[in-house]
């Protein structure tokens, strides 16, 4: 690294060009590479068992296309339960061929289809909310070596049969409910293989009403207690490798690290497990009820067809289905084999004190104590290398305004980066235009943190590079030690970037010395004019005391460049598209900002002090340009519709009939903050609402039982009422034995205690997901044993199996109420709010059923309006509704 004459800007990012390009590429091949996927069962050389993706995703494509929308409570639900039955069945006498030809090998195959009733309370989003579940069934397959200690530790595999409202869930998740059917096929054909320890296929049939069918196999279940992990299979994309989002415990961890394509990061790890995600699996109720470890991954690419029309095997990347499988496998290979920890895992579990991260496609994995040994050592030897340093740039204040320097460096690229949003919402009224590409954020608001950093230096310059770099490396060198020993073990992303900044200071002081020693010698062997000469041209020792080579920059960004781009396009990738369903209210705009500003100043962190190395005036010119630069792009973003077919905004629509009055109206709402929804309500009004009454504003809270069925997830709606026409001619279809109902009985009132006795029995013909809403103070009841001790709402929502139409709960509440409740002062008895979806209204889910009646007329007249108003840039949920209010 010898030192030349320096180069002007321009030159030295040029030379700068061929690093920031082809790292952030290298990092990207790296993190989004998929296998190749594999079409034939049996490898046509070998004959043995293979992975097929092609296989998986038929059994995707059967579920989510010829069966449709596996909604619980539905037909299809039934019918994809009636198939995997069948399946499961097939694959036991597959298992029982293999065995009888195969004398003395050692493998038992056993298929239960578990139906069962519960409740069980579901907190989320701040919201407390029961859930009730009637004839529920999940299918079991547990392979094992057929003996009784061969079953008495077994890892669970887990993935749900049963899809969402507006989804026909070929992704999420009958894509994995298709890895776990063909991990069985090759396991049982694998010749020699026989289970240590057992493995449990748990295909599971009540995810989407919020956990019921885990809950159902944690509580009720005998094998349920055998279970000493879990590996759960989720998706919420179609897109990329899946990502390990979620473990528990290092032996888990260290199982994980016998994947061929690992892709995982405590990083992601603790954003999920902080709940700043407001988001949950299955994996949930296994570790509560089951008190086990485990590891949840899912598929998060493209999550702009989490939950909607889209979720189709056509828009499932080539290789997803494969990496899945495979992955799979080699756990299950592993938690069976002889050398797997589940037996340890019987006496529980800590939770993990691991830093794991998988890097251009190598995981690595340590402890926390190590992690303090590695990071101690490293903050150690920078302080001692910027100690070390000697001249000018090595002084106290110039250190101590080199530190100021970065700190409001970083400051300023959150306010450029915000500032920008501001205008983009508040002023320009187009919040959200990044919207349709994950990475398009980092055009918006890159530039706007690049100069909102630089302007902050404007009023410190001149600072010497040098003690800038000295600055940024104690100052990550410190972030790590101080986060590791707080817990944090994130703080591996400053390890790996003080690494890098140490290696390269170190790297140019060496090489400064032999530079040096070698004029040196020079200077002694010619004459003392032709070393002053020399001297004047290559080394002013005042003047050069605070550069660096440029190949320091080289250097020393490396390891930044790498981690800051995984860790960018891992995060926009699951946060862009999660703007468009976390309310009106969000601040999307300034999340999004924050998370470019943050994590593009960690990835080009060598800007600051690279600026530094020119003139002031180069700095100035910089701040200009980047300036011209925020204001361009600002108008071209401004020009942008935010949504497009490939990515849609969510639209909830229910048309509701209320019981009571026999009024009509649809409830209209969006889940995102983005710009035209109120016009768009206007013009849905216009077009389907009675003459001359406009929409109406309606404030969403827990006493807003219009939209209880989609609880708690309402909270983030942002809903319109609009008054229907009414047919003179309609009558309801509500004869008394298909009457939608909610009575009490058994009712007994004990004045003395002030308590009253009852249960609480729900009538619903023909109606699923029906939730009840009331106001009470109860004592005890049949949901928990912890109701709340207070008056307080409570929600109670139902998920049944198609066909069952009763459900009851008991309860003792307080009585009577408080006369000073609002809520409870102006009614004789206990009033309670009821409403349900009806099974045959629904679109498109029911559209191939559709029977004319006139809610179904509607939607289908409604989606082909929005799609030709919005050119197909609006993914709608239609929902046909039925809702009273009864005291009883």
């Amino acid at each position: 690294m010898v030192r030349t004459r320096q180069w002007g800007p321009a030159q030295s990012l040029l030379a700068l060009v061929p690093l920031l390009i082809g790292l952030p590429w290298l990092a990207l091949k790296h993190q989004y590479s998929l296998p190749t996927p594999i079409v034939d069962q049996y490898d046509p050389t070998t004959s043995l068992p293979q992975l097929s993706e092609a296989t998986i995703l038929q059994y995707a494509k059967y579920l989510s296309e010829d069966i449709g929308y596996r909604t619980p409570g539905t037909r299809e639900h039934a019918l994809a339960d009636a198939w995997m039955t069948e399946k499961a069945y097939q694959l036991k006498e597959e298992c029982e061929r293999v065995v009888a030809a195969q004398p003395g090998r050692k493998l038992q195959c056993e298929v239960w289809r578990q139906e069962g009733s519960g409740s069980h309370r579901f907190d989320m989003m701040a919201a407390r909310l029961y859930k009730h579940y009637v004839n529920l069934s999940n299918i079991i397959i547990r392979l094992s070596d057929g003996t009784d200690q061969g079953k008495v530790d077994a890892v669970l595999v887990n993935s749900h049969l049963d899809s969402t409202l507006p989804s026909p869930g070929a992704a999420d998740d009958a894509l994995a409910v298709g890895v776990m059917i063909e991990c069985v096929r090759v396991l049982v054909n694998t010749p020699g293989w026989e289970p240590k320890h057992a493995v449990i296929f748990l295909f599971n049939n009540a995810e989407e009403s919020l956990q019921d069918g885990s809950h159902l196999f944690s509580t009720q279940h005998p094998i349920a207690s055998t279970v000493r992990a879990v590996i759960n299979l989720e998706a919420a994309g179609t897109t990329g490798p899946e990502l390990l989002f979620q473990a528990t415990s290092h032996e888990m961890i260290q199982a994980y690290s016998h994947v061929p394509r690992p892709y995982g990061t405590i990083f992601a790890n603790e954003i999920f497990s902080s709940g700043v995600l407001l988001s949950d699996t299955d994996f949930r109720q296994f570790e509560y009820y089951l008190n086990v470890t485990g590891l949840d991954m899912a598929v998060v690419g493209n999550s702009y067809l989490y939950h909607m029309r889209g979720d189709l095997v056509e828009n499932i990347e080539a290789g997803v289905a494969q990496h899945m499988a495979e992955n799979t496998f080699a756990l299950i290979e592993h938690l069976t084999s002889p050398a797997s920890p589940l037996p340890g895992l019987a006496s529980g579990y800590g939770r993990p004190r691991t830093v794991f991260f998988t890097y251009l496609g190598v995981f690595f994995v340590y402890s926390f104590r190590t992690a303090k040994v590695l990071y101690s050592l490293l903050f150690i030897a920078s302080c001692v290398l910027v100690r070390s340093a000697s001249g000018p740039s090595a002084r106290g204040v110039t250190m101590a305004k080199a530190l100021f320097s970065v700190v409001l460096g970083g400051l300023g690229a959150l306010v450029g980066a915000n500032a920008v949003a501001f205008i983009m919402q508040q002023v320009l009224g187009r919040g959200m235009s990044w919207f349709k590409g994950e990475f398009e954020p980092l055009i918006l608001y890159g530039p706007a943190a690049m100069c909102g950093a630089l302007i902050t230096q404007l009023s410190l310059a001149p600072v010497p590079e040098k003690a800038i770099l000295h600055a940024q490396l104690l100052a990550y060198a410190f972030l790590a030690v101080a986060g590791q020993f707080a817990g944090v073990g994130s703080s591996a992303v400053f390890f790996l970037s003080a690494l890098s900044t140490f290696g390269a200071l170190l790297v140019d002081r060496v090489t400064y010395h032999l530079s040096a020693s070698s004029e040196n010698d020079a200077g002694r062997d010619g004459d003392v004019k032709g070393a002053e000469d020399g001297r004047n041209k290559v080394d002013n020792p005042e003047a050069k005391d605070g550069s660096v080579s440029l190949w320091t920059y080289a250097l020393g960004q490396t390891i930044p460049l790498l981690t800051g781009t995984q860790l960018a396009s891992a995060t926009l990738v699951v946060f862009v598209p999660l703007t468009g369903r976390i309310g009106s209210e969000a601040p999307a705009e300034y999340i999004i900002a924050s998370i470019v500003a943050i994590l593009g100043s960690y990835t080009l962190n060598f800007t600051m002090p690279f600026v530094h190395r020119f003139d002031l005036p180069v700095l100035r010119k910089a701040v200009t340009i980047l300036l011209l630069v925020v204001g361009v792009v600002m108008a071209v973003f401004a020009r942008k519709e935010v949504f497009d077919r490939d990515h849609q905004k969510r639209l909830f629509v229910l048309h509701k009939e209320d019981l009571n009055t026999r009024e009509q109206h649809l409830h209209i709402a969006a889940a995102d903050g983005a710009p035209g929804f109120d016009d768009l309500v206007h013009d849905i009004t216009a077009h389907f609402g009675a003459a001359g009454m406009p929409p109406k504003a309606i404030v969403m809270d827990d006493w807003n039982s219009d939209w209880d069925t989609l609880y708690p997830f309402s909270a983030f709606l942002s809903p319109y009422k609009i008054d229907l026409p009414l047919d003179p001619a309609y009558d309801a279809p509500w004869p008394p034995e298909e009457q939608f109902t909610v009575s009490a009985v058994n009712d007994t009132l004990d004045e003395s205690k002030g308590t009253r006795t009852m249960t609480l029995k729900i009538d619903h013909p023909g109606i699923m997901w029906t939730v009840i809403a009331f106001d009470a103070h109860v004592l005890e009841w049949t949901l928990d044993n912890n109701p709340p001790e207070e008056f307080a709402r409570h929600h109670i929502k139902e998920a049944s199996f198609y066909g069952t139409d009763v459900w009851t709960v008991d309860m003792t509440i307080k009585w009577p109420p408080p006369n000073t409740h609002p809520r409870s002062s102006d009614v004789d008895g206990l009033r309670v709010d009821f409403i349900g979806i009806q099974e045959k209204r629904m679109w498109p889910a029911k559209k191939a059923d559709a029977d004319g009646h006139q809610a179904m007329k509607l939607f289908e007249e409604f989606d082909a309006w929005l799609d030709e108003k919005t050119g197909g840039s609006v993914d709608a949920l239609f929902m046909g509704c039925v809702s009273g209010e009864v005291v009883v």
